[in-house]
């Protein structure tokens, strides 16, 4: 039967819950076990798609549509786990679908109240992935202590009467490290731990996250004063890089001792010696590219470059094909907002390559169209993707097709007097139901999301890159190149490449003439993983080795 491992956290928040549930899921798939994951998010939001990626970081998309936290990036990643809207919960998803019941009568005229109503529909959320896998992990975000957490903390609680032995709990907590007295302190861990048994949880695992390996006197201290004993109580050091986890956690124990409280017996040591056989061999692969100091630099131009988390799938992409190129990934986020109104030809000497990603609104837009400029007209590799896609025909068609007053339905409050080459599709609102501009209201769920198919020219840089005319990316965006002026694209260096099944919708555009100028409406960073990254950066990485390479060697003779 299937079964649960729920994983809280305490002291405070970005200590790497959904990372260490992540490293978990690989340990026991690399022991033969199917395993799926579980995000339960205290936010009022249904879902995190409208929230500012300042606050929330990025919105990772799911194949069928779902928006969510971006901790189910680091599932899929990590794991061959193919998630779908039914791995995020939110309060708010939950409250929305309480309340409904309660307005169509279902609870019979009864009192509706946070317990039993509220939290058996999280039971009910959580029972839901009953079968679908050998083991659960379900993550509860934000800090064990916090308000608005409570109701599924209480859910778990009485989820563990129900599943008796088919659940453990496992505690992620901090454990500081005083530099001036170079000592350990175990306190904050001990209080975590003690607010954990007022709400009636006891941790089965407690995953102590701190800068160096904790020593034993710090986990006997943690064992006695938490009621767990110490083979239980596991080490998190600070590692180089996320994907060294899996490693550093085995060696700590933590997958042998969820087998044992799982009562899990397997005999799979051939298997699992195979598949940490990967994550050692990147590691070491990791570790040999840093010491020949083979690097290449991207230039992110964003608006959210102040947050890192905002960008960090793509960010992983980029590290993804790194890896595959032998090459470093040297990030170099540029503020879209500081490139307005100047010359940005000094990005030639600064990277490598220019890639401008996805995003909302109308700030910083006139600084992206000047750093596709600089990439087109000097031959940088360029990528766009999603809204960078929409601005690469906007700066075509403004400096190439001398339509100045090209721009996008997105970006003007005052409509007249501009050509809107990126706008609403017809067959697009058709489809969801939207027939007018003026029934957009909800911002929430009105993208086109999820994944969808796109068919690829042969004659094209994409084709050979996929190897496949046929592919299909996942999606997260309002508007669409409008297709009445596609002829703007048909009689110049821009060359339509990818399209719908229906050829409606343009997915790929690209650039003859030009080493790599790619731009896709689809997110492929949502697609890329540590051992299958995604050819599109794979390929984009690689051009920007062969420009640093030129670099270097002009640096050379000079």
């Amino acid at each position: 039967m299937t079964k649960y491992i729920f994983v809280t956290g305490g002291v405070l928040s970005s200590l790497g819950k959904g990372l260490a549930a992540a490293a978990l899921g690989a340990l026991l798939e690399a022991r033969g076990l199917t395993v799926t994951f579980q995000k339960l998010d205290p936010y009022l939001n249904v879902d995190p798609g409208t929230m500012n990626p300042f606050q929330h970081g990025e919105v990772y998309v799911t194949d069928d549509g779902a928006e969510t936290d971006l901790d189910l990036g680091h599932y899929e990643r990590f794991t061959n786990a193919i998630l779908t809207q039914d791995n995020n919960y939110t309060s708010g998803r939950i409250y929305k679908s309480v309340i409904d019941k309660e307005r169509r009568g279902d609870y019979l005229g009864k009192t509706v109240q946070m317990i039993p109503h509220i939290t058996d529909e999280i039971k009910k959320a959580v029972l839901t992935m009953e079968g679908r896998a050998d083991i659960i992990i379900v993550e509860i975000g934000g800090t064990i202590g916090d308000i608005e957490g409570l109701p599924f903390v209480e859910s778990i609680r009485q989820l563990k009467v129900d599943l008796d032995d088919r659940c453990i709990f496992i505690h992620l907590t901090l454990v500081p490290y005083i530099k001036t007295a170079n000592e350990i302190k175990t306190k904050p861990t001990q209080h975590s731990v003690r607010e954990l048994l007022s709400y009636g949880i006891q941790p089965d695992l407690i995953i102590c996250r701190c800068e160096k390996a904790i020593n034993k006197e710090a986990i006997k201290k943690i064992s006695m004063f938490c009621n767990t004993l110490p083979e239980n109580v596991i080490s998190a050091p600070d590692v180089k890089n996320i994907y060294e986890l899996p490693i550093v956690l085995h060696d700590e124990g933590l997958d042998n001792r969820v087998c044992n409280l799982l009562n899990l017996d397997l005999n799979t040591e051939s298997y699992f010696n195979e598949n940490m056989h990967k994550w050692n061999a990147v590691k070491n692969k990791i570790r040999m590219i840093e010491k020949s100091k083979n690097s290449v630099t991207v230039g992110i131009v964003g608006k959210y470059t102040q947050l890192k988390e905002a960008y960090k799938s793509l960010h992983e992409a980029l590290f993804h094909a790194g890896i595959y190129n032998d090459v470093s990934i040297e990030f170099k986020y540029i503020d879209s907002e500081k490139l307005e109104n100047r010359n940005c030809n000094f990005l030639v000497d600064v990277v490598d390559c220019i890639l401008v990603p996805g995003g909302f609104g109308s700030r910083g837009i006139e600084g992206k169209i000047n750093a596709i400029k600089t990439a087109r007209v000097n031959k940088i590799p360029f990528f766009g993707i999603c809204l960078g896609m929409q601005l690469a025909v906007i700066e075509y068609a403004r400096n190439v097709k001398d339509m100045i007053n090209a721009t996008s339905y997105e970006f003007n409050d005052n409509k007249k007097d501009y050509t809107f080459i990126i706008d609403f599709m017809n067959a697009w609102m058709h489809t969801d139901g939207i027939t007018t501009r003026d029934e957009l209201d909800d911002m929430g769920g009105t993208l086109r999301l999820g994944a969808y198919p796109c068919i690829l020219s042969k004659e094209s840089k994409c084709y050979d890159i996929y190897s496949s005319s046929a592919i299909s990316e996942r999606h997260r965006h309002r508007y669409e190149f409008n297709h009445a002026y596609v002829h703007i694209l048909e009689d110049g260096d821009m060359k339509i490449t990818g399209t719908s099944k229906n050829q409606e919708l343009v997915e790929i555009i690209e650039l003859e003439n030009h080493p790599w100028f790619i731009g896709c409406q689809f997110h492929p960073e949502f697609k890329s993983s540590l051992h299958s990254p995604h050819p599109l950066f794979v390929s984009f990485i690689s051009a920007a080795k062969e420009v640093h390479a030129s670099k270097k060697m002009m640096s050379y003779f000079s």
